[in-house]
C-alpha cells in the first residue's frame, strides 16, 4: 500500500527584509507554479514574475527551498527604462 502525499510548496526564505505582503506574494506564486526565466549567467537562479513585483531567487535543486534575493516593481523598473532609453534608433 503507498500512500501519497501533496507535493508542498518550496520553503521561503527571506536574505533580506522584505514585507510579509511580497513573501506571501511570493509563496502564492510558488504554489500555483507561476512562470519564472532562469538567470542565463547564474544556474539556480530566476525571476519570477508577480503581478506588480518581479522577484529574484535561488531555488535548490531538490525543490523544497528557494531563497528570496531581490524584490524590485515591474511598473517602475528604472534598468529597463534604461534598456529602452539606450537602444539606439538606426
Amino acid at each position: 500500500m503507498t500512500i501519497t502525499t501533496p507535493k508542498q510548496p518550496p520553503l521561503v526564505e527571506d536574505l533580506r527584509n522584505h514585507s510579509q505582503e511580497q513573501i506571501a506574494e511570493l509563496r502564492q506564486l510558488l504554489a500555483v507554479g507561476a512562470p519564472s526565466r532562469p538567470d542565463p549567467r547564474r544556474p539556480g537562479f530566476y525571476e519570477v514574475q508577480g503581478l506588480s513585483n518581479t522577484y529574484y531567487v535561488f531555488r535548490y535543486p531538490t525543490g523544497t527551498k528557494v531563497l528570496l534575493l531581490g524584490v524590485w516593481e515591474r511598473e517602475s523598473d528604472p534598468v529597463a527604462a534604461m534598456v529602452a532609453c539606450s537602444c539606439s534608433a538606426a
